[in-house]
């Protein structure tokens, strides 16, 4: 089995956003080309655009599974509602482990500047985006190896 947190973990570590960090990880499962991954998911870094939203890490997340088990007809009413109940379970694991599913609230930090941080041993010390980042790359790998069974 493929170790998705580590993929992802790595894939933050090289420098790609939170977002494409997860939604790359899972890129061979959803059928995306690397570019296409992280062409996708590169608005979503910082809580989508740093405006400091919804965490990246989740949306990847949220990306992925719409992918793997997500609807496709309009009309589908009971699809709709089922995937949206199955998208705020997702959220409820990443708040129980991560507390908030906010950017904002997970950095302590309002601050919506559009130019991303540099990437030194202190940012990663200093945040918690790695751990985020993995705790949504554990949920999804129990999506994908809940598939297979």
């Amino acid at each position: 089995m493929v170790d998705y947190v580590e993929k992802a973990r790595e894939n933050f570590l090289a420098g790609y956003n939170c977002s494409q960090a997860l939604v790359l990880a899972f890129a061979d499962v959803t059928g995306l080309t690397k570019e296409q991954a992280v062409l996708l998911s590169s608005s979503f870094g910082g809580g989508m655009g740093r405006l400091r939203e919804v965490c990246g890490a989740l949306t990847g997340l949220f990306m992925v599974d719409g992918l793997l088990e997500g609807y496709c007809e309009p009309t589908d009413k009971d699809a709709k509602a089922a995937h949206y109940a199955r998208i705020q379970e997702l959220a409820a694991k990443f708040r129980a482990e991560m507390g908030s599913i906010l950017c904002r609230e997970l950095l302590d930090n309002p601050s919506t500047t559009p130019v991303p941080d540099e990437r030194s041993k202190e940012y990663y010390q200093g945040r918690p985006c790695l751990k985020a980042v993995m705790t949504a790359a554990k949920i999804g790998q129990e999506i994908v190896e809940n598939r297979n069974i």
